[in-house]
């Protein structure tokens, strides 16, 4: 069959993809090939969903709740969500102001539909390097993105000066993502202040993007929801992925008080409604025992503990302590000199394909921030065995390359 020229619309071909999932096939080949491939590339909790959630889901199955629920969700997890922000971000939130869907990635596109319009050059802030779906999203739905530069002295936080001069009066919404994916930074409560009150001033709304909030390893988790004026102009989004291993369960939550009747119109008009099994096992997630929850966060922490030691010890390689989530983020600039490597994507094809080493470089997660050199995305979510082996193996590719 021949289309016609033009078929697919220029919005479609701009849309951007998450590169963690093309690295991934990219192992998955190489595994099936026979190869032994330590995986750092996505980012998975290696832990199974406790065993209290799986129960409440087959219960719901068997008790034949599997048919449409509520666009916004079932009252019992819209219910617990309300819960769950008002304890952990100290506001009071109900289940009016809560939204299921199915993750946490669609209230990125939810939330720009609902605060920007095509064509008026409404412009969206989002960190760079970040989360590749705010800007691949930005586009998509007709808005102009606005990379926001994360920098490494500040341990991976933009500068505040860099954020003001960004702002114009077309500017409609920030992004923020503490803790960071890729670079594991957390903004402090000072900053989180600093930046809500630009937000004030200038009328900006804020996507808060918090999917790792339960894992900050050295300070209480803050939110910016939680700054005075702030609540109403956040969208808070968390969700079941990373805190309870339920990747593959899809569901997601967000507050806020204004955009909820409207994004729950939004999943009408898109998913309808997530899977009501799911969003029962996430109910008893919220309201059950946190107690594996916290034993997760602890072994994360652990693993950070090795790998950040673990690439500091190879020469080339220098990687600051991540705050949260389970990533570090190492500069490889003098890595890829000593190797040979043109830039960091070279370097991370040569670490797969050479040292059986799979990650993520740098322009999978948005142009190279200026001046700040070549880096690489390791997950740790993975076993400490798989890290230290892992570890090993960039050792002895190093050694083999380096003149």
């Amino acid at each position: 069959m021949t289309l016609a020229k033009g078929t697919v619309s220029e919005r479609m071909g701009g849309l951007g993809t998450e590169n963690a999932f093309v690295v991934l096939k990219e192992v998955n080949d190489l595994i099936a090939q026979g190869k032994k491939i330590m995986n750092f590339c996505i980012g998975q909790p290696d832990f199974k969903t406790p065993k209290h959630i799986c129960d409440a889901a087959k219960e719901a199955i068997d008790n034949g709740l599997h048919g449409y629920t509520p666009s916004s969700g079932i009252p019992a997890l819209r219910k617990a969500a309300a819960q769950y922000f008002t304890s952990t971000r100290g506001l009071d939130y109900t289940a009016d102001d809560i939204v299921i869907a199915c993750g946490g990635k669609p209230f990125i596109w939810y939330t720009i539909f609902a605060v920007t319009d095509p064509g008026k050059g409404h412009e969206v802030i989002f960190p760079n390097p970040g989360f590749p779906i705010y800007e691949s999203m930005i586009k998509g739905m007709g808005a102009v993105p606005v990379p926001l530069y994360l920098r490494e002295d500040k341990n991976f936080n933009f500068n505040i000066g860099e954020l003001r001069e960004k702002i114009t009066p077309r500017t409609k919404l920030l992004i923020l993502n503490s803790p960071h994916n890729p670079t594991g930074g957390v903004l402090s409560k000072a900053e989180l202040e600093e930046i809500a009150d630009i937000c004030i001033k200038n009328d900006i709304w804020v996507y808060a993007d918090e999917v790792y909030s339960n894992l900050v390893f050295d300070a209480p988790f803050a939110s910016i929801a939680s700054v005075p004026g702030m609540k109403d102009r956040t969208v808070v989004v968390d969700c079941a992925s990373k805190t309870y291993a339920m990747t593959g369960w899809r569901i997601g939550y967000m507050a806020n008080t204004v955009l909820a009747p409207h994004i729950t119109r939004l999943v009408t008009n898109s998913d309808s409604c997530a899977p009501h099994p799911n969003q029962v096992a996430v109910a008893a997630a919220l309201t059950g025992p946190q107690a594996e929850v916290q034993e997760m966060a602890r072994i994360f922490r652990e693993r950070r503990d090795i790998i950040v030691p673990g690439l500091n010890a190879i020469p080339g390689i220098s990687c600051r302590k991540p705050g949260g989530a389970f990533y570090v983020w190492p500069n490889v600039t003098d890595a890829c000199r000593l190797t040979g490597c043109k830039d960091s994507e070279a370097f991370r094809i040569r670490l797969l394909y050479e040292a059986g080493v799979a990650c993520l470089a740098d322009i999978h997660f948005g142009p190279r921030v200026p001046d700040e050199g070549q880096h690489i995305r390791f997950s740790y979510a993975s076993s400490a065995d798989d890290i230290r082996e892992g570890l090993s193996r960039i050792v002895q590719f190093m050694e083999k390359n380096t003149a």
